[in-house]
């Protein structure tokens, strides 16, 4: 016996993604919707070797379904979200609505699997960040050995995080650059993004950060340790789909970069790639597609008595989006509703 799964947002990037990864997954469904609103409907969506029409959210009954995996904005979450968990399905929300409520857990399955008890609070349970899901991935178990007092990070964030739009603006800006007279101004993002770089994403707030920057500090804080101090300067690059991140670290106690590798070659969702020698990391092409967060890099920091860097790429729709989704379903089911 498999579960009733509706798929929120079916036509964008990410609830697309959703729907491939639960088909690859193997995923327990005994019955599947993919929903959109009014103006996609009928828009036809991949899952498996299936063809699935989009129905209209806006009439949807939640009645009787166990999940509805959401991939739509804040705005339309606040609406939606509070009536399908009233109508007893379980949420699983992509967007940043619910993430900072106490009432909600916020998951990633390889760092807080036991926060899913949580979830019967609001019926919800909030996805990470993009950039914080790959990060803590790494960071849990060496926190685990050495109790992390401090993260520096940088990250370069592809375009896709904002949506299609932007990989479009990405595209006929390069375009438009190798045609006279076909350039392309910038619409999404406040800068050209085609051969730059942008350190400015989300609204910027009082103190000089920006929103993506405090979603880390806060998010991390929330998943792993409140304790940990983090600071982070969040940067859009052009590329397709995947975050890298420069992650610096600080510990209680000394962690021998051997030992840190090795740690991480033992912990769940992450695959080292780590050789001293030209072409012996991953970069954010070589992850698409892929389910791992994935590490190189990893060295000493002489600057303090016990730090580490080391660099970690990911397929932000996949990890930092909808495979992350698609694990915590997985996650409930084992763990809660034990249908499957």
């Amino acid at each position: 016996m498999g579960y009733r799964v509706a798929v929120v947002g079916a036509t964008g990037n990410v609830g697309r993604e959703m729907l491939n990864i639960l088909a690859e997954r193997e995923f327990p469904v005994d019955e599947i919707v993919a929903l959109a609103s009014r103006k996609s409907l009928g828009t036809e969506c991949s899952f498996g070797d299936k063809t699935l029409k989009t129905k209209d959210l806006d009439t949807f009954d939640f009645t009787g379904w166990d999940m509805a995996l959401f991939a739509i904005g804040s705005d339309a979450t606040k609406i939606y979200a509070p009536k399908a968990a009233a109508a007893g399905c379980v949420v699983i929300d992509n967007s940043s609505l619910y993430r900072y409520d106490p009432q909600v857990p916020l998951i990633v399955p390889e760092v807080n699997p036991d926060a899913i008890e949580g979830y019967s609070q609001k019926n919800i349970i909030a996805n990470p960040n993009c950039s914080t899901a790959q990060m803590v991935v790494a960071l849990k178990p060496l926190h685990d050995r050495a109790r992390i007092k401090r993260v520096v990070v940088s990250t370069y964030q592809s375009v896709s995080g904002s949506g299609k739009e932007a990989m479009d603006e990405l595209w006929n800006q390069t375009k438009g650059l190798y045609v006279p007279g076909q350039e392309v101004e910038p619409s999404v993002y406040p800068k050209q993004i085609a051969f730059n770089v942008i350190p400015h994403i989300d609204v910027f707030m009082e103190d000089g950060s920006t929103k993506e920057e405090w979603k880390m500090v806060a998010e991390t804080k929330k998943i792993v340790d409140p304790k940990i101090k983090v600071t982070a300067t969040c940067v859009r690059v052009p590329v397709f789909v995947g975050h890298s991140e420069s992650i610096n670290i600080e510990t209680e106690e000394f962690l021998d970069e051997d030992e840190a590798r090795e740690i991480l070659r033992e912990a769940p969702g992450i695959m080292v790639v780590d050789k001293r020698e030209a072409g012996g990391y991953v970069t954010p092409i070589e992850c698409v597609g892929e389910y791992a967060t994935y590490i190189s890099r990893i060295r000493q920091d002489g600057t303090i008595e016990n730090g580490l860097n080391f660099w970690c790429v990911s397929d932000n729709l996949r990890k930092g989006a909808a495979l992350n989704a698609v694990q915590i379903a997985e996650l409930l089911g084992r763990r809660v509703l034990k249908k499957a």
